[in-house]
């Protein structure tokens, strides 16, 4: 929380840039284990163990594909790792180019460098899209069979929440 007030300070300050609605939730790694090993009755321990070996496999194994593929010319796609339904990680060159110093306005050269894309999978996707469908369609969020929320004095049935800017 404290890290997000801090990155909101200068924002906070400006007069003419309205605070966000809501706070945005980050998720951790550590949550990820914890529901995890709650849904497969692992322990946290052994669970966290999987999944570092999971995060570790995909940069292993992307930077030993761009290591390969550069030796053999590097020509296409540098190192690429498909996951079916979720999305693909691929390395990719960033050509050199010439940018400009936001802070003095001077112009300098930005060497080649490699970068990590990923791109979503159909599945996620598709989750995501029907998120905004369900989103636009009532603007809350409700479980399956649930009825939408009734509408108040003014026939207005948006549920409102005040921002949170306090600190704890």
């Amino acid at each position: 929380m404290a890290s997000t007030l801090v990155a909101w300070k200068g924002i906070l300050d400006n007069p003419r840039i309205s605070p966000p609605a809501q706070e945005i939730v980050v998720v951790t790694k550590k949550e990820i284990v914890k529901t995890i090993s709650d849904e497969i009755g692992l322990t946290q321990l052994k669970t966290k163990e999987i999944v570092q070996k999971t995060f570790d496999a995909i940069v292993d194994t992307l930077v030993a594909d761009t290591r390969s593929n550069l030796s053999k010319g590097g020509a296409g796609p540098l190192g690429r790792i498909e996951l079916r339904n979720f999305g693909v990680f691929e390395v990719k060159r960033r050509a050199a180019r010439k940018a400009r110093n936001p802070r003095t306005g001077e112009k300098v050269f930005v060497g080649e460098k490699f970068v990590v894309t990923f791109k979503p999978g159909k599945e996620m996707e598709e989750r995501v899209r029907n998120l905004e469908r369900a989103d636009s369609a009532d603007d809350a969020p409700r479980q399956l069979g649930e009825s939408p929320p009734a509408a108040d004095a003014r026939g207005d049935s948006t549920i409102r929440t005040p921002p949170s800017y306090g600190t704890n």
